[in-house]
């Protein structure tokens, strides 16, 4: 299959790029900078938020879209996510009208909001965030289009969790432990650390992603998750061990956000069966 890749520099991306290559999928990529990604995968620089009713064609006719590019992923409240929003919705409206039959966008699962428990496709969403609120509306918006005119398209939401590995690259609590240990800082400082996620390794991950992406016997929202909670002060002092650094946890330095919950997770059946339907 032809897939297309957008965000393809991105810390996400490099992953799926390179597992989708392992896969034999033929794989394009659409960034601006092709620092990560492996040199023999075409890469298109085009504008994805310039209003083109062309744009599918100019980016090669794809089979299967991957949608990832999204900004300031880690600033919740950045003004960008709005502003961004209409981009999103213009670029993939014209990629559906242009004829494409698979297509996949990243969501979060900060889209739920305050919520305790394991997060499956019908938990009611409830964003308190302005990156939130934007991914929620996309959402929303590309599942009505879709169920209005593109019925034949095969549509997954693949809502993600807490992401680690390759951690130079984030700017997650994993990658700033990690700088904080290079610049030679002895200890770090943290909130309680007793609320528990859903973690996924990005190898995983990219895996989960490309696998659901190019089916379609599942579609709409998928969690891309391990299904299972671990404390956040378990995971760090777990990363912290594995990597030999040479660095104090100072819990409670911080309070818990308020959007934060104490428990939540996502259920993984769908994700499972596709995994299984590839394997078996």
């Amino acid at each position: 299959m032809k897939v297309l890749v957008v965000g393809a520099n991105g810390y996400i991306g490099s992953h799926v790029v390179r597992f989708l290559k392992n896969m034999g999928q033929e794989v394009s990529c659409v960034d601006f900078d092709d620092s990560y990604l492996p040199e023999d995968v075409p890469l298109y620089k085009e504008n994805i938020f310039v209003d083109d009713e062309d744009i599918y064609e100019k980016l090669g006719s794809p089979d299967v879209l991957i949608h990832l590019a999204w900004r300031n992923g880690f600033v919740h409240n950045s003004d960008s996510h709005m502003a961004d929003l209409s981009g999103h919705f213009v670029f993939l409206k014209n990629m559906l009208k242009g004829g494409l039959k698979y297509l996949s966008v990243m969501g979060s699962m900060h889209e739920i909001g305050y919520y305790e428990g394991r997060i499956d496709e019908n938990t009611p969403a409830n964003p308190t965030s302005q990156y939130a609120i934007a991914k929620n509306a996309l959402r929303l918006a590309i599942t009505d289009l879709i169920s209005r005119e593109y019925p034949q398209v095969a549509f997954h939401w693949l809502r993600g969790f807490y992401i680690y590995g390759d951690d130079v690259r984030t700017n997650s609590v994993f990658g700033k432990i990690l700088r904080a240990a290079q610049e030679g800082k002895k200890t770090f400082a943290l909130n309680s650390g007793k609320n528990k996620y859903d973690f996924i390794h990005i190898d995983e991950l990219a895996k989960q992603i490309s696998l659901a992406s190019v089916q379609k016997e599942i579609n709409g929202i998928i969690n891309c998750c391990s299904g299972k909670p671990v404390a956040l002060g378990e995971m760090i002092e777990t990363f912290v061990a594995n990597n030999e650094l040479d660095i104090s946890l100072e819990y409670g330095k911080y309070p818990d956000r308020p959007y934060d919950s104490p428990v939540i997770y996502g259920d993984n059946k769908k994700i499972t069966a596709i995994i299984d339907n590839f394997e078996n």
